[in-house]
C-alpha cells in the first residue's frame, strides 16, 4: 500500500527528524524506502540493517493501520513469578549464616565491626532456596530483586 501525499509527508518527517524515537526513524524509512517501489527487500535490509522479516512486519503494519500501525503495541504487564510470602521467606534466609561459613566465624567477628554476619552470595541464595522448597526455581537476579531495598513513595 502506497503513503497518501500527508502521510509521506510526515513519515518523512518521522524519518529524518532528530527528534524521533530510533525505532520510529527505522520504521518510516522501511515504508518510505519500500514505496519507491523500484528497490528489493533485500536491498532495503541491507541499506537499514534491518532483517527482512522485520521489513515484512513494518510493511505490514502500516498496510494495516496505516501511521498508527507503526508505533509499538501494548504488551500485557508481566505477571509476577513470586509470592511476597515467598520473597520474604528469601529475605528471611539471607539473614542467616550460609552453611558453607566456618562455625567459628561468628564468635571470630568483632561486636564493633560493621560486617554483616550473613555472607550469601546471589547464586548461593539462589540455589538454597530451591532446597528448602522456597521456590522450584530462582535466578540470583531475582533474589537480588528480592532483597533489594524497596525505595520509599
Amino acid at each position: 500500500m502506497a503513503p497518501s501525499a500527508a502521510e509521506r509527508v510526515r513519515l518523512k518527517k518521522m524519518a529524518y527528524g532528530h527528534k524521533t524515537e530510533h525505532r520510529l526513524r527505522m520504521r518510516a524509512q522501511v515504508v518510505l524506502h519500500a514505496a519507491q517501489g523500484h528497490r528489493s527487500h533485500a536491498c532495503i535490509a541491507r541499506e537499514t540493517g534491518l532483517h527482512v522479516d522485520t521489513l515484512h512486519r513494518w510493511r505490514g503494519r502500516f498496510a494495516q493501520a496505516g501511521l498508527p500501525g507503526l508505533k509499538d503495541r501494548q504488551r500485557r504487564p508481566r505477571l509476577a513469578s513470586f509470592t511476597p510470602l515467598q520473597a520474604a521467606e528469601v529475605k528471611a534466609l539471607a539473614c542467616r549464616l550460609p552453611a558453607c561459613l566456618p562455625a567459628c566465624l561468628p564468635a571470630c567477628l568483632p561486636a564493633e565491626s560493621e560486617v554483616p554476619l550473613s555472607r550469601w552470595s546471589c547464586p548461593q541464595l539462589a540455589r538454597e532456596a530451591a532446597r528448602r522448597g522456597i521456590a522450584p526455581f530462582m535466578s540470583a537476579s531475582t533474589v537480588r530483586r528480592c532483597c533489594s531495598v524497596a525505595p520509599a513513595a
